[in-house]
């Protein structure tokens, strides 16, 4: 098994991005985004995944978050995929809950080769500081369909938005942190198909 690293950047009229990632990290992160919130939300996704990562992100926020937010996860979507590989020797799968003081959120995922995205989960405010809440779900569809993995997130209950998205980006951590971890057979594809 190599080095389980990937780079990724994505230039277009509206974004310019910069991302490293190494699955084989110890959590640590740099990461750099006009979106203060959403910067906390993926150092915490670093540190319980412990994926190392490198991000440096700017867009078009004079207009709305929606373009920075989708284009990085696409572009993490798109490392996670680079760094797995044949995906040889992975778990695959994983599940956590997470409870996050009042609220309680889970993901369950599998690193499929295909990208779908079950979600399920409200909030009460449209943002918290610059970032725009409905972009939650957009962020996961991302990386789940540039990952080709299935996540289903879910927000079970609670009543703090910064609670039930923390919670969230937790539990996708852990998951993945569980999922890409190497298993008993280090040369066996998990898979039927012989392929993912």
């Amino acid at each position: 098994m190599g080095n389980r690293i990937a780079k990724v950047e994505r230039v277009t009229k509206e974004t310019e991005i910069s991302l490293k990632i190494n699955l084989d990290g110890r959590g640590e992160s740099n990461i750099f985004t006009d979106l203060g919130f959403l910067n906390h939300m993926l150092t915490l996704f670093s540190f319980h995944s412990g994926i190392d990562i490198d991000l440096k992100a700017k867009g078009d926020i004079e207009v709305c978050d929606h373009h920075i937010v989708e284009d990085i996860g696409i572009c993490l979507g798109q490392a996670l995929n680079k760094a797995l590989g044949n995906k040889a020797g992975i778990k695959r799968y994983g599940t956590v809950f997470i409870p996050m003081d009042e609220a309680l959120c889970t993901v369950t995922l599998d690193l499929s080769g295909r990208g779908f995205l079950y979600f399920e989960g409200d909030f009460k405010r449209e943002s918290i500081g610059n970032f725009s809440t409905e972009m939650v779900k957009e962020f996961f569809r991302a990386v789940a369909i540039n990952s080709a993995s299935t996540i289903h997130a879910r927000i079970l209950y609670g009543e703090n938005d910064h609670h039930k998205i923390e919670g969230l980006f937790k539990a996708f951590g852990r998951s993945l942190k569980e999922a890409v971890s190497i298993g008993e057979n280090k040369d066996l594809i998990p898979s039927t198909k012989s392929v993912l």
